[in-house]
């Protein structure tokens, strides 16, 4: 099985804002691939599963908030018995240009909260990630930048990223390594 976790916070106040990218890549597959409505697991998280070309897969959405998510990620990892290999983490990135996608098997957390609480959780900095460019701020805090949501001059190039890592999410699912996509996309 492949499990695909997109980090987010839970709520109808952070819907659609920049902090939520990997939920919005997530939520994208399940409607595009007909897998149904994400429910709760018996961890926090809700989840998606179906097949998608013969492949088992689980999207997943961590009800923990972006700063605990490790906390819904491990438990699930354990009880599915979900290799480090068929795990993905879909999150933002300030540090890149809203519309950039880009591919890593490992690395820091590069400040985001959400990676390092996965990090601490599964004590490895060895896992797939997809990082969706959000930018830096150009005025105001970091804060209300990430739990902003996308202008409209923005939202076209945030749409062509998700539809982006859309497809290398799915090119891993139908079987080609993180190196190959990395290769691809980055």
């Amino acid at each position: 099985m492949k499990m695909i976790v997109g980090l987010g916070n839970i709520g109808s106040r952070y819907d659609e804002t920049r902090h939520n990218s990997g939920f919005m890549v997530v939520e994208q597959i399940a409607r595009d691939y007909q897998l149904g409505a994400f429910s709760h697991t018996k961890y926090e998280a809700v989840a998606a599963t179906g097949m998608i070309n013969g492949e088992k897969v689980m999207l997943v959405k961590p009800t923990t908030f972006m700063n605990d998510s490790g906390r819904a990620v491990k438990p699930l990892m354990d009880y599915y018995q979900v290799d480090l290999a068929d795990l993905v983490i879909v999150a933002d990135d300030l540090d890149m240009p809203v519309g950039r996608v880009r591919l890593k098997t490992h690395g820091a957390s590069g400040g985001h909260n959400g990676l390092k609480s996965i990090i601490q959780y599964l004590g490895t900095k060895n896992f797939n990630r997809v990082k969706l460019g959000i930018d830096h701020p150009q005025n105001g805090t970091v804060v209300s930048h990430v739990l902003g949501r996308f202008t409209p001059q923005e939202r076209p190039a945030f749409d062509q990223a998700v539809a982006v890592a859309e497809k290398a999410l799915i090119d891993w699912v139908h079987g080609e390594t993180f190196d190959q996509l990395m290769n691809q996309y980055n």
